[in-house]
């Protein structure tokens, strides 16, 4: 018989707190697995999950994504007879080999402490008989191309040969609800994916400039909220026009100040949707100079115009970092489709990077802004998106 190992980190180290995250983390397990038939047995701060009639592998592949499991096993379980473990070792070690030169090391861990062997011991006479197998397998203690595992448990042992990594992180849904601006490009999926990973359930905000910008662009959005689905089970995106916006600006404010008011209005937008729906951050795909609106002082305006807290987790991150989290996440083949979005509407030329305050206030006080941002809220759009 096979099942599912999951293991978990950071949630072991928590205090009093640390039932809430495991029973959350349960759930979110529960949720991937609606549709199957399960036994869930919980010890040794490790989830036991046995599944009727399912491609296991395809299962692991699907809890993999979840935020708190830090890796995956699918295991054989066998008794607690030296002979079984040999066995199955076997098994396990043969679904792995495409030829005889591969180098293998076996890994025991003894949780019965009244089995006769060591862990050592285990390793040795697991090795021993597999190299009677299979005698042009080499032994490598440093770098295996095949790691056999041995746990050997209170009533049964289990034995793996591979290990699929989770994203670890907490529980998604621990740590509170805020609304992602999910710009379509490489950087917000990935800001949004930082956060969920440290708990925070995602709702998302997209700003488009139709007809300006085309319904491709929209898509393009819409596919990437999707792949976030795949961690976060389901989204709720709301999408906002931000033309008429952007058209009065262009009329009535300094050119190079265009791309730092229109932040300003997005802000001012996005923490009322938040406050709506009981989102308590804002979260942006920002990074420190990596253009005109995100210098230390084109955030700090932008900062000023919001009460709420907001979240930049890519703030110190280079580009080729962020890059390597897309890939991860898959995100990143989508994000670099070439559909515009609403911040290539009416650039400036030579757009301000160390605004002030006050002259920004200045140059926008001849918009009314209130009634624009109602009119832009009262054509809201809203979809939700599910695993």
């Amino acid at each position: 018989m096979n099942i599912i190992i999951i293991r978990y980190g950071e949630i072991i180290l928590k205090g009093f707190n640390r039932k809430f995250f495991e029973e959350k983390l349960i759930n979110n397990i529960k949720q991937v697995l609606k549709d199957h038939q399960y036994r869930f047995r919980r010890a040794d701060s490790l989830i036991y999950l046995e599944i009727d009639n399912a491609d296991l592998e395809a299962v692991a592949r699907k809890l993999s994504k979840i935020f708190g499991v830090v890796s995956i096993n699918i295991a054989a379980v066998t008794n607690n007879e030296l002979e079984s473990i040999c066995q199955t070792a076997l098994i396990k070690l043969e679904e792995q080999l495409l030829t005889e030169n591969h180098s293998f090391k076996v890994v025991s861990k003894r949780g019965n402490k009244k089995f006769p062997l060591s862990s050592l011991e285990i390793s040795r006479e697991v090795g021993a008989f597999l190299l009677t197998k299979h005698p042009n397998l080499r032994v490598d203690v440093h770098n295996p191309e095949i790691t056999i595992f041995v746990e050997v448990r209170e009533e049964q042992t289990y034995v793996y040969s591979k290990k699929i990594p989770g994203p670890g992180g907490l529980p998604y849904g621990t740590s509170g609800r805020g609304l992602l601006l999910l710009s379509g490009g490489i950087d917000s999926p990935v800001a949004g994916w930082l956060m969920a990973k440290r708990g925070l359930e995602l709702e998302a905000l997209h700003f488009h400039s139709y007809p300006f910008t085309s319904e491709r662009a929209k898509e393009k959005v819409f596919d990437l909220a999707q792949i976030l689905t795949q961690y976060c089970n389901q989204i709720k995106l709301h999408t906002v026009n931000l033309l008429k916006i952007q058209t009065e600006i262009k009329k009535n404010c300094p050119e190079e100040m265009f791309t730092i008011i229109s932040r300003r209005f997005m802000m001012q937008i996005a923490q009322q949707i938040a406050l709506k729906n009981n989102c308590e951050a804002i979260i942006t795909g920002e990074n420190l100079a990596q253009v005109a609106s995100q210098t230390i002082q084109g955030l700090t305006v932008t900062n000023s115009v919001v009460d709420l807290i907001v979240l930049r987790p890519l703030i110190g991150l280079d580009k080729q970092e962020i890059i390597t989290i897309a890939e991860k996440i898959n995100t990143y083949k989508t994000s670099i489709l070439p559909y515009e979005d609403c911040c290539t509407v009416f650039l400036p030329k030579h757009p301000v990077t160390k605004p002030r305050l006050e002259k920004v206030i200045k140059a926008e006080s001849s918009l009314d802004i209130p009634a624009l941002v109602e009119e832009a809220l009262a054509n809201l759009e809203t979809i939700e998106f599910k695993q």
